[in-house]
Formats: structure tokens, C-alpha cells, sequence
């Protein structure tokens, strides 16, 4: 598939060259110089490149959104018409000092997202993991027992485009349902964000929810 990457910070430069090293076309964008896209592009090898926000969504299957909420009207200005476009998002609604969720409860990041793209097709999806687990997941990938990764979201093909990128960076999908789920997801994501990295498990303590589930 054709994957265009809104971000170029940890989540969209780590989630943009696994999606690369799996075999799509990877489109870098939204970054504070066109150097830091090049480089991005160079070391993810494939087919990757840098380009704006409007030549990522242009022709791309998806559009991986992964900037920090604060920059989200700034970055769709610069996209431009997202109709019928598949937005895969991992930004969580955080506040400027990442301390706590801007929106919660009662709507999520993802339907606020829904809202001012209403033509797009939304599915949240990534925001649980903390970005580190990321390549070590990719490589493990071919294993049977994989780590789940929940996503979410109201139209079906739109999932399943979700489902292959989900399998593609190595993780089991797990469907939560309708994307108005986000707002209990996003709550919960925070959670585990914040035990992964304040924890002297580092990251990968965010796997021990699923080890206690089972």
C-alpha cells in the first residue's frame, strides 16, 4: 500500500520504517526541516521518501495521522481535502505538557478527529503502545504468540486496511468496535503510557496488561 505519515516525531518516524521495511511505500511528511524527512526516508530504505502533508495523502491507500494533538488543525490545513481519505490515528488529545487528556468521557481524540475531517474514514488505532516496543515487535513478528494491539472505527473496509498495517509492524488486531469506543480506550492508553515509562520495566511493562489477562 501506498502509507502517507503525518508526523515525523518517535511515532510516525518508528511506525513509518517498519511500515517501509514491510513493503509499502511510505510517504515521511510534517517535520520541522525537509532534512530530518530525508533522513527519515534514507534510513527506512524501501520505498521511502519525504514529500509534504499533501503529497502523503495524495493517491495513499492511508494516512498514518501520529502528530501531537495541539498541531492537528495545523497539519489538516496543510493536507488539504482528506474526503474518502483512511486515517489511521495514534495521537492521543493530550494537553501542551502531555499531563493529561484534553478530551475524555464523553468523546475521544479519534471522534473529535471524525468531526472536522467528517468525509474521511477514522480508525484509532497504535496509540497503546509506547513507540520503543516498536522494532522489537517487528522483528518477533513471525512468531505465534504475538502481542494484541486494539483499534477501532465505524467502517469496515477502513478496518481492514488497519488490520494489514497492524500485522505488517507485528501485532495481533484485536477489534474494540465502533470508533466511539476510543473515548474508553484513550483513557486507558494514557495509563499505560505513563506505567511503561515511569516504571523500572521501561516500556515493555506495557505488555504485562496482556499477561495478566491471559
Amino acid at each position: 500500500m501506498r502509507v502517507g505519515i503525518l508526523g515525523s516525531g518517535l511515532m510516525g518516524g518508528k511506525l513509518g520504517t517498519i511500515l517501509a521495511r514491510a513493503g509499502h511505500e511510505v510517504v515521511f511528511s510534517y517535520a520541522r526541516s525537509e532534512q530530518k524527512l530525508r533522513k527519515l526516508a534514507r534510513e527506512a530504505r524501501g520505498m521511502a521518501q519525504p514529500g509534504t502533508p499533501r503529497e502523503a495523502a495524495q493517491e495513499a491507500d492511508a494516512v498514518l495521522l501520529a502528530v501531537h494533538w495541539s498541531r492537528i488543525d495545523d497539519v489538516l490545513r496543510e493536507t488539504g481535502d482528506m474526503s474518502g481519505k483512511v486515517i489511521v490515528t495514534c495521537s492521543l488529545p493530550m494537553n501542551e505538557d502531555n499531563t493529561e487528556l484534553v478530551v475524555a468521557h464523553t468523546s475521544s481524540g479519534a471522534e473529535e478527529l471524525a468531526k472536522r475531517v467528517p468525509k474521511a474514514r477514522v480508525v484509532s488505532a497504535f496509540s497503546t503502545v509506547p513507540s520503543e516496543v516498536l522494532f522489537g515487535v517487528f522483528e518477533a513478528r513471525r512468531k505465534a504468540t504475538r502481542p494484541g494491539l486494539v483499534y477501532c472505527g465505524d467502517d469496515s473496509s477502513s478496518k481492514r486496511i488497519a488490520v494489514e498495517l497492524i500485522r505488517d509492524v507485528g501485532f495481533d488486531p484485536v477489534d474494540a468496535g465502533p470508533l466511539r469506543i476510543a473515548r474508553y480506550i484513550e483513557p486507558f492508553a494514557l495509563l499505560v503510557g505513563q506505567l511503561a515509562y515511569e516504571g523500572k520495566g521501561g516500556p515493555e511493562l506495557a505488555y504485562r496488561f496482556e499477561r495478566f489477562a491471559k
